[in-house]
């Protein structure tokens, strides 16, 4: 049994602070499909969140789930489902592959031919069945509810909290939803609580809960909701309840609840167990000795953890048949790799995109040095020269090494920037676009440095191969000096050091648009605070340089030219000093890092709508 208890939320700890929730106190037992309305903005989705243990702000009161406070012994991620508003699948994947990786993610201990039997299975239950194959970016929006349904009952969680999956649906559309929310309830002997801004289907409900402006009006039958508001039909509800401060339904409810509910609840939980389709056996606690229904993970009585059986594989269970161990962060790592790569490789526009980066960039460095960097030209020196003939070949000298060094220096400044650019493309976005996907499965047990460790190897590959082509493309077309492994090893550093910043930007930003656009802008900061173009004040390089990955490749290639003339040519037009190639190393490592951990940090906080 689920056991609301004086809930209250703020939020903020000040007294003035606005209250989102007001002493909020019901119970529900597992069986029954309960309905949440109310007007908007009342905290019909507020109290779903408290429930699932994601509100933000200030809580009071307690929630009980089987004989155990929450707040102590939280829920496991498999011992409840959360269908929220946004869609919680990848569009580029079908019906089943999303099932599949869900299942992946939430159940261990699964066979490849096991998992396949519970995916047809459960697609046959939400009717998606002759859907497997279909792409979910041409579902329709029932359609996709009925999916996410789907990919939350892998776990066979006993409570299944759903945030208005019938919002915005065409009205059979909503009428198969909450039909199959509640053959899910009876079938499963699970807990099923639904918000909704629809008053149709309420005789479809077990109990409904009202709510206005964060209290609670009313949570009883649906049957005998009119007549406690005073109203002929139930869709005068909201109207009616203007008629009150919320303070004054409270209270009345407070007052009238235990007589207007006398034994209603007795006969809800003898309607709601004649209808379970599943007969399920009998549990004894290890302490007290009560007996009551399998499916509890705490006695009711006593507060004891319950007693495992065995299934018919031999391996331990819990009394409602489901294992409750999760896949270790090692096979959820590798779940993840797999379904990243298969999304990007079925989208055509990200492909394209990464063929015209790839390809066209060193096009564009190569254009300078198409046929070859030019040779210098020594000077002759020759004592039957004159003093006019010498200086002049001296001026020719100096033009020609200034040309030359500054297209030296500029090839790899290009080169630098551009693999920047690559990176910031690379990660801009990663996580911010798909950030409350992620939140629904850390909330259902995905472990965030996983989900960072498939990011990493993920955009690991993709800089990888963009780095070496660029750096492979210019030494051959441009016949490029100096030390090729040392320029492909800096050039991925640079590109690895970009991806990893943006990437923590990605984690930190509420939107895609202002990652990609914040990424945008440490990129413009590049070139002109490396001082590879016009050389900085000595005191804002000091300040400017640590932070420009751009300055610390391009100092390191540089480098890499040591003991060929150009070297020296490049020094010498150069208004910048360059850095010793280990410094260059530790300082483009410890961005990689720095990234690395400002992504996983990002990661850490719940940003779920």
């Amino acid at each position: 049994m689920l056991s609301l208890d004086q809930l209250s939320l703020t939020l903020g700890a000040e007294e003035d602070s606005p209250r989102l929730l007001s002493k909020i106190s019901a119970s529900f037992q597992r069986g029954e499909f309960i309905a949440v309305i109310g007007p908007s903005g009342c905290g019909k989705s507020t109290l779903l969140k408290m429930i699932a243990g994601i509100a933000s702000g200030e809580e009071e009161g307690t929630i009980h789930w089987d004989g155990r406070n929450l707040a102590e012994d939280d829920f496991n991620p498999s011992e409840f489902g959360y269908v929220p508003q946004f869609s919680i699948a990848y569009e580029d994947l079908t019906v089943g592959e999303c099932v599949e990786y869900s299942a992946r993610l939430r159940v261990s201990g699964q066979t490849g031919e096991e998992r396949e039997k519970m995916v047809e299975r459960l697609l046959g239950e939400v009717g998606m069945g002759e859907f497997r194959e279909r792409p979910v970016k041409v579902l329709s929006g029932g359609q996709k509810r009925r999916l996410a349904l789907a990919m939350e009952l892998v776990s066979s969680p006993p409570i299944l909290l759903c945030d208005e999956v019938t919002s915005g649906l065409d009205p059979r559309s909503e009428d198969e939803i909450v039909n199959l929310l509640r053959n899910v309830a009876r079938d499963g002997n699970r807990l099923v609580i639904s918000v909704t801004h629809s008053l149709k289907h309420l005789s479809s409900y077990d109990a409904v809960v009202v709510l206005y402006r964060g209290v609670l009006t009313y949570a009883g039958p649906p049957d005998h909701l009119a007549h406690y508001f005073r109203v002929e039909d139930p869709g005068l509800i909201y109207a009616q309840l203007e008629s009150r401060e919320p303070e004054g339904w409270q209270a009345s409810w407070m007052k009238h609840s235990d007589s207007f509910l006398q034994g209603t609840r007795e006969q809800a939980t003898e309607r709601v167990f004649s209808e379970v389709k599943e007969v399920v056996a009998s549990v004894i606690c290890p302490e007290c000795r009560s007996e009551y229904p399998a499916g509890a993970m705490y006695c009711r009585e006593c507060g004891a953890k319950m007693l495992k059986t065995e299934d018919n594989t031999g391996q331990e269970t819990s009394p409602d048949g489901h294992d409750p161990s999760h896949p270790a962060p090692l096979s959820q790592l590798v779940t993840l790799v797999e379904r990243r790569l298969r999304i990007f490789l079925r989208s055509k526009a990200q492909l394209w995109l990464q063929a015209g980066l790839v390809f066209g960039f060193p096009c564009l460095v190569a254009v300078f040095g198409w046929n070859g960097l030019p040779q210098i030209r020594n000077l002759g020196m020759g004592l039957d020269l004159n003093v006019i003939q010498q200086l002049t070949e001296a001026r020719d000298f100096l033009i020609q090494a200034s040309k030359v060094g500054s297209l030296v220096s500029g090839i790899v400044m290009f080169e630098v920037i551009l693999l920047t650019l690559m990176g910031a493309n690379n990660s801009g976005r990663e996580i911010a676009a798909e950030r409350q996907i992620f939140e629904k499965e850390k909330l259902s047990g995905l472990s965030p440095a996983a989900y960072i460790a498939s990011k990493i190897l993920f955009l690991g590959i993709l800089s990888a191969i963009q780095s070496l082509w660029m750096g492979l493309f210019i030494h051959y077309t441009c016949a490029f000096p100096g030390d090729l492994p040392s320029q492909l090893l800096f050039l991925f550093l640079v590109n690895a050091a970009m991806t990893s910043i943006c990437l923590a930007i990605s984690s930190f930003m509420s939107t895609a648009e202002q990652a990609s656009m914040a990424s945008i802008y440490l990129v413009g900061f590049q070139l002109p605070l490396s001082g590879a173009v016009l050389a900085l004040p000595s005191w804002l390089g000091m300040i400017a340089r640590p932070f420009i990955a751009a300055y610390w490749s391009w100092s390191g290639i540089l480098q890499s030219l040591r003991g060929e003339r150009y070297y020296d040519i490049v020094v010498m037009v150069i208004q910048t000093s360059l850095s010793l190639t280990p410094l260059c190393l530790w300082v483009l490592g410890i961005h990689i890092g720095v990234g690395i951990l400002l992504a996983y940090q990002g990661c850490l906080k719940t940003r779920m709508e």
